[in-house]
């Protein structure tokens, strides 16, 4: 199978791949480099095309690739500076109080 022979992907990495290029274009990123990407990505979560023999599928429903941390920062933004403040010193006590219990043991 040459390079660049997409022939032993199954269709959903190929949907996979489609989704992610499209992302990526969105975002401003030439086409080539948005396929390139893309299946890169599909390696990296999939482990490559599909194996010959019994029991050789690859799950592909739970990729490393979630939008971990896209979400921070936006609980500590809808509060007031007052709240942040309150939290911020009642974690501070926290600590001490945890400090001194760790010291007399």
């Amino acid at each position: 199978m040459p390079r660049g022979d997409k022939s032993k992907y199954t269709d959903k990495q190929e949907r996979k791949a489609d989704h992610i290029a499209e992302g990526y274009e969105e975002r401003g990123v030439s086409e080539k480099e948005a396929e390139r990407r893309a299946w890169a990505t599909v390696n990296r979560d999939d482990g490559g095309g599909k194996k010959s023999g019994s029991g050789r599928g690859k799950n592909t429903g739970h990729p490393a690739a979630h939008k971990g941390g896209r979400m921070g920062g936006k609980a500590a933004a809808s509060r007031t500076v007052d709240e942040r403040s309150a939290s911020a010193k009642k974690a501070a006590a926290t600590r001490k109080r945890n400090a001194e219990h760790r010291a007399h043991h």
